[in-house]
């Protein structure tokens, strides 16, 4: 694509307002697994939607995609209405499938010419492969592929139309460290190619490295929506610095030293201390000047930042795994 990421960055790709999809409840009854919920996503930007299984991010998805239909609200891809504007819609995007969506007895290669067909604009095939690695596997079928080497073809079927948005369904699940890695750079470099990512995860670090802003769903509602660093900042906690001690000092000490706001001690057999620190270039030296002067030694010293999961908690009342 020649258009950069940068060139409309302040321009809205995907917006929805007042979004709501509601089922029937098996014990009766109906349930919305999206409560009325507005974003906007801006032109070339990752945006993540970061919930629990249920939260209703693939429900979103499918929205968006055209794959599902509102119960109430609105939602527009290119300011196309994702509803009464569908052909419009889906001739612009890219969407992920699981492995089991595609034809069997086809090789890659095939695939992907046959979906290709399907678009007036369409990228090489051989080039999308070679995108992702997977020259080499050109004429083996989906079935013969591991799990990393099928996420990423999924991923780069998605790509064959030229699309301006991708939408990718918790697009790492599943997979082992290395190849989760591997697809956050494929990611990355589609990004990179001026298009917009949108993406559903419940892997906190995944939005936390990912995305540009980060929507936290829980139980069909949005409930916050900014830049990881913003969320985080919004939390107003600091950094912490947790330790053990020989021997119980009192927490109060450790509190008035310069850049703690507060301490905890946690005694089962040997004091831990969790020291709650608004500037951690000062404190932890003061720490370190303290326990010299008072002749005690300070045992498994870490300082840590807080994280998604932290906003999570505060923002929901659960962790995100719960």
């Amino acid at each position: 694509m020649a258009t950069t990421a940068t060139t409309f960055r302040d321009e809205v790709a995907v917006r929805v307002h007042d979004l709501v999809r509601t089922y029937p409840h098996p014990e009766g009854g109906t349930f919305d697994a999206v409560a009325g919920i507005s974003f906007e996503v801006r032109r070339g930007e990752v945006f993540a939607l970061l919930g629990p299984n249920g939260a209703g991010k693939t429900t979103t998805l499918e929205i968006l995609e055209g794959l599902g239909e509102p119960t109430t609200g609105r939602a527009e891809v290119l300011g196309y209405d994702v509803q009464r504007q569908r052909e419009e819609v889906k001739r612009r995007i890219g969407v992920q499938l699981q492995a089991s969506s595609y034809f069997e007895h086809l090789t890659l290669r095939e695939i992907l010419v046959l979906f290709g067909s399907f678009y007036p604009t369409r990228r090489d095939p051989d080039d999308l492969l070679a995108l992702v690695g997977l020259t080499g596997k050109r004429q083996a079928l989906v079935g013969q592929l591991s799990g990393g080497q099928a996420q990423r073809f999924s991923i780069v079927a998605a790509l064959v139309s030229d699309p301006e948005v991708v939408f990718l369904d918790e697009p790492t699940t599943g997979l082992d460290p290395q190849a989760r890695r591997t697809l956050w750079e494929l990611i990355r470099r589609i990004n990179a190619e001026g298009r917009t990512v949108v993406l559903t995860t419940h892997y906190l670090e995944e939005a936390e490295t990912l995305a540009d802003r980060v929507a936290i769903l829980d139980h069909g509602e949005l409930v916050a929506l900014d830049t990881p660093a913003g969320h985080i900042a919004a939390l107003g906690v600091g950094h912490r610095v947790r330790f053990r001690l020989a021997r119980l000092v009192e927490a109060e000490q450790l509190a008035a030293l310069p850049g703690v706001a507060d301490a905890d001690v946690h005694a089962n057999g040997e004091a831990t201390y969790d020291l709650r620190v608004t500037d951690p270039a000062h404190a932890v030296p003061a720490l370190f000047a303290w326990a010299t002067h008072a002749g005690i030694d300070l045992a498994d010293v870490r300082v840590t930042t807080p994280t998604l999961e932290d906003v999570f908690l505060a923002r929901t009342g659960h962790h995100l795994r719960d």
